[in-house]
């Protein structure tokens, strides 16, 4: 497992929660001043200086659960609202729509280009907004500082630990069954033809050599596929041409965009039993999510008509049959966090603690105390 993988996680999949959110907030005929104000909060949340500090740490990836809460509080960082039913539509867009872009990145190192394509669509969303802009450009020098300098095996890694990530999850979206890049049971569709990695050649040739290094024969052989020729080398700078197309918006075309659960992933979900070894990371795991958050603020509507909802469905009836029907164990609720140390924020604490499983040998209680003392702490410094 790569300790570099988390921002390129976050950075990509709020990408993708950006594109989506511009493509609701047009479709539902949103006043561009609020729309606007909605991406300029979400954004400058999302590339805080704090925030970002605490997310190129090196560090393992957490659970599911701890990055589905950060990107809740992201959502709700402005005007906007979302019920459940539409938070869960959006994170299963998100993420597939990610989980197929690592799948079909032609080289590891390509995920790289992939996040640059995301960073270039959230830079020309507040391109408007220098204050904004400016810590979008700071994000992008620590991407190409941290990452330009590793090697191929290590990107590897860092896909690998990605796709361990994705592995369970198999939400079925309107775009890609219709694209027939997606089968029906929700796994993806791997295309065995088109261009080939850049450094990489055309397959269906086998040369051997001599103990001299001559080339002494050549066998050629059925590759399977329709390969054309060789990817350029995209641009790993703050501009230039990224050359793949993966991580831009498939969204920039207005079409309507379902998510199903697909039959084989309800079934685990609902036959699925509760794991209840010890986790020795709960601790660490909920002091990651105090740090994330810290710099994240839900903003408080003082007015009733100064937020609006958006909706991830056609209707209103869809989202709430939506809502009835999706299995309790793909639901979860915004997490909201006091930095005071109170009996409310204790409790609050307590209740996200039981998310999580105690550490063995311990008293529940005893734990929730220790934890609680040190998440309040950590935060209260923020």
């Amino acid at each position: 497992m790569s300790s570099r993988t988390l921002p390129l996680l976050f950075i990509n999949l709020g990408g993708e929660m950006l594109y989506i959110l511009d493509q609701r907030l047009r479709a539902q005929n949103i006043p561009v001043d609020k729309a606007k104000k909605v991406m300029n909060d979400i954004i400058t949340t999302m590339f805080n200086k704090k925030f970002l500090e605490e997310l190129f740490k090196p560090q393992e990836l957490y659970s599911k659960k701890a990055l589905r809460t950060v990107f809740d509080r992201l959502a709700h960082a402005s005007i906007m609202r979302l019920n459940q039913a539409s938070m869960d539509k959006l994170y299963d867009l998100m993420t597939m729509a990610f989980k197929y872009q690592v799948l079909l990145c032609p080289r590891a190192k390509d995920i790289l280009l992939v996040s640059f394509n995301h960073m270039d669509a959230i830079k020309d969303f507040v391109k408007d907004t220098p204050s904004v802009l400016s810590q979008v450009d700071e994000t992008y020098r620590q991407l190409i500082e941290m990452y330009t300098p590793l090697s191929s095996g290590e990107f590897q890694l860092i896909r690998q630990t990605l796709l361990i990530f994705f592995q369970d999850m198999h939400i079925r979206v309107s775009i890609f069954l219709k694209d027939k890049v997606q089968n029906s049971n929700g796994r993806f569709v791997l295309p065995i033809s088109g261009p080939v990695p850049h450094g990489t050649h055309i397959p269906g040739l086998i040369r051997m050599f001599s103990c001299n290094g001559e080339e002494v024969k050549r066998l050629q052989f059925r590759n399977g596929g329709n390969y054309t020729g060789v990817l350029g080398e995209g641009s790993f700078e703050m501009f230039g041409e990224r050359v793949i197309k993966l991580g831009t918006n498939m969204y920039s075309v207005s079409r309507p965009v379902e998510t199903h659960m697909s039959g084989t992933s309800k079934n685990s979900a609902q036959k699925k039993s509760v794991n209840t070894a010890p986790n020795p990371l709960a601790k660490e795991e909920l002091n990651m999510l105090a740090r994330l958050m810290g710099g994240m603020e839900v903003q408080k509507l003082g007015n009733a008509d100064s937020g609006f909802r958006v909706n991830l469905f056609a209707t209103d009836e869809e989202e709430e049959e939506a809502l009835i029907s999706r299995p309790d164990e793909f639901s979860y609720d915004v997490i909201k966090i006091q930095a005071t140390k109170n009996q409310q924020a204790n409790a609050e604490l307590a209740k996200i603690m039981g998310d999580f499983t105690e550490e063995a040998g311990e008293p529940c209680s005893s734990i929730a105390n220790s934890k609680g003392d040190d998440l309040l702490a950590m935060m209260d410094g923020l």
